[in-house]
């Protein structure tokens, strides 16, 4: 029987190769049949089972896509419930995975992948069971806990993830091994330096940064025409923190569509609770297997609706609706030695709206747009300017310069944080949320180190008359190069009293540090916030002021200078508990403010005596 067979191997290999293939096709038709795989879910109301019809041995499907935009089924096996594992009627459904995912374990992105059991939707992939596992153990939010997230209010959870919060968030929620899912994090036109600074922070607040890509589609917020059709049960969908010329997305799955409302991940994103995030498309481009960190990477292709809930078991979204974005355009211009502008960057881009997320977003992407640069020296300079439009009153007007010191943190960094920090400013006003139209800025890259600190002074007389000009000189010392000497006329006020006077030069951090002490009323109004901000001296001016030993009053956006002591005791007496004064023994009444192309440091006071 042997040799007949082997005989017939080597007279007829046409035929074996033919049975062969015959039997290959067999195989695939079969493994193609309606019993082996399922029809893929559509938007529409589902029929569900809850968890408390969970039996251990059930068999199922869940869908999401491991490349490209079409979800492809996963065979799934019932292990149990997981009774009370995230609270009180908190419960998990245990499952393994197979198929595909056998072998690529449960990746970050699957958060959402919708799971069936006899055609009835009961919850998502959301968690996994540790690292390092051979086996694709899941966690599946069961689907009645997701649609909870319809009925919330506009209330806002106590442990919300945000960047303020990053260094006490630690890991991801954990129950003895069950982790959720991380969110890809994707930072497309980020150079690479940008997330090796901020990855660590997003890290800690639950999603994974990576380097990918957006489509140009995604520019704008409004919803790309076919929305209606999109994010079917298994879809990839994105959640958009930044889009246009750079973009940040998270990614995840759609659980349910009802035809308007989608449901997806099974997790929180941020748990921010009510939220105003536009809703993208998403293109798989592969699912890296691992046994330690299997994720999916991404493109964001294009709006399609907003999120408007995220939630503990869930994020919600809304087919078809337009959330609201802050637009910004930045301009960056590398200046050569003859200060001629050598090159021009140009960079539009909008920014998710949130009182914690929107001045850290603006952070990253500020810091993005001067890194990586080809001008870029050790000894450069920023110079900034910016102005921000918001709705129904006076815009805030920035600037600034910002050169390499003693400081061991870059100066790009030390330039984002100060950016950054104006819009906290705003968007911690305990009275009024702002609403920013726009956001425009000039970055100028400068190609030396301009720091000059005040060194001396002197005064052409040692007495003088009210209303007389004085000659004054001021000597300041650069960086490099041969200090910088400048010839001022100091006119002095009428009516300034006689005797000794302070003429007290400056740079802007001195006269800035007690005018700052109105924020210390939590109750300050958003104009009068943004009236203090725009009130701060510029650290690019020397400011030239007469000192009087007489008290200032600092109150919300007001200077009160040269008070009475009995006018200052009848204010502190009368103030509330949530309006706090700030005082000082003296007033320095500013007479000049002298620009200059440096960031000038230090100060030096002159003494007058007043006929």
């Amino acid at each position: 029987m042997e040799a007949t067979t082997l005989i017939s191997r080597k007279l007829y290999p046409m035929q074996a190769r033919l049975a062969a293939a015959v039997v290959t096709l067999a195989a695939v038709c079969f493994a193609q049949t309606p019993e082996a795989r399922p029809p893929r879910p559509r938007a529409g109301k589902a029929e569900i089972l809850k968890s408390a019809g969970i039996q251990p041995g059930m068999k199922g499907y869940a869908w999401t896509v491991f490349a490209g935009a079409e979800p492809e089924a996963m065979p799934v096996e019932i292990v149990g419930l997981w009774k009370n594992a995230w609270g009180p009627r908190q419960d998990v459904i245990i499952a393994k995975l197979g198929g595909k995912a056998a072998r690529t374990n449960v990746a970050a992105g699957m958060s959402g992948s919708p799971v069936y059991v006899d055609g009835k939707l009961i919850g998502a992939i959301s968690t996994r069971m540790s690292v390092f596992s051979p086996d694709a153990i899941c966690g599946i939010t069961p689907i009645e806990l997701m649609l909870e997230v319809a009925e919330f209010d506009d209330s806002r959870p106590a442990d919300a993830r945000t960047p303020d919060q990053a260094a006490e968030a630690g890991s991801p929620p954990r129950a003895a091994g069950l982790a959720h899912l991380e969110t890809p994090l994707t930072f497309a036109g980020f150079d690479a330096s940008v997330l090796d600074q901020f990855a660590p922070a997003f890290r800690q607040l639950g999603v994974t940064a990576v380097q990918g890509g957006a489509a140009g589609s995604l520019a704008g917020p409004r919803p790309a025409p076919g929305w209606q059709q999109s994010l079917q049960p298994g879809d990839a969908v994105a959640a958009v923190l930044v889009s246009g010329d750079m973009s940040i997305t998270g990614l995840g799955t759609v659980t349910y569509n009802d035809g308007r409302r989608v449901l997806a991940f099974g997790h929180p994103l941020f748990n921010l609770g009510p939220l105003d995030m536009p809703m993208s498309r998403a293109e798989v481009l592969l699912t890296h297997a691992s046994s330690f960190q299997p994720g999916k990477f991404a493109n964001a292709t294009e709006i399609v609706g907003a999120f408007r809930q995220d939630r503990h078991s869930a994020i919600m979204g809304v087919l078809g609706e337009t959330a609201a974005v802050v637009p910004v355009s930045l301009t960056v211009r590398s200046f050569a030695d003859d200060n001629s502008i050598r090159r021009q960057k140009d960079f539009r881009f909008n920014v998710f709206v949130q009182q914690k997320w929107t001045p850290y977003l603006m952070m990253v992407t500020l810091f993005n747009s001067i890194s990586g640069l080809n001008d870029f020296r050790e000894e450069s300079t920023f110079r900034l300017s910016g102005k921000v439009e918001l709705a129904g009153q006076q815009s805030l007007v920035l600037s600034t310069m910002q050169a390499p010191g003693e400081m061991a943190a870059p100066v790009p960094m030390l330039l984002a944080i100060w950016w950054g920090d104006k819009f906290n400013r705003l968007f911690l006003n305990a009275v009024k949320t702002p609403q920013l139209k726009r956001v425009d800025a000039v970055i100028d890259l400068l190609p030396e180190r301009r720091v000059a600190a005040i060194e001396s002074a002197w005064l052409g007389v040692s007495e003088a008359e009210p209303g007389q000009e004085v000659p004054l000189k001021v000597f300041l010392r650069p960086y490099r190069g041969p200090r910088i000497a400048r010839d001022f006329t100091l006119r002095l006020p009428q009516g300034l009293a006689k005797g000794e006077h302070r003429i007290l030069l400056s740079d802007a951090d001195t006269l800035n540090r007690l005018q700052n002490s109105g924020f210390l009323n939590r109750f300050i109004d958003l104009p009068q916030a943004v009236s203090l901000i725009n009130q701060e001296r510029r650290n690019d001016r020397l400011y030239i002021s007469l000192v009087e030993a007489r008290p200032t009053l600092f109150y919300d956006d007001k200077t009160l200078p040269s008070l009475p002591a009995s006018v200052l005791n009848v204010m502190q007496a009368g103030r509330s508990a949530s309006r706090s004064f700030a005082t000082s023994g003296e007033s320095a009444l500013e007479q000049m403010a002298v620009p200059f192309e440096h960031v000038i440091t230090g100060s030096y006071a002159l003494k007058l005596s007043v006929r």
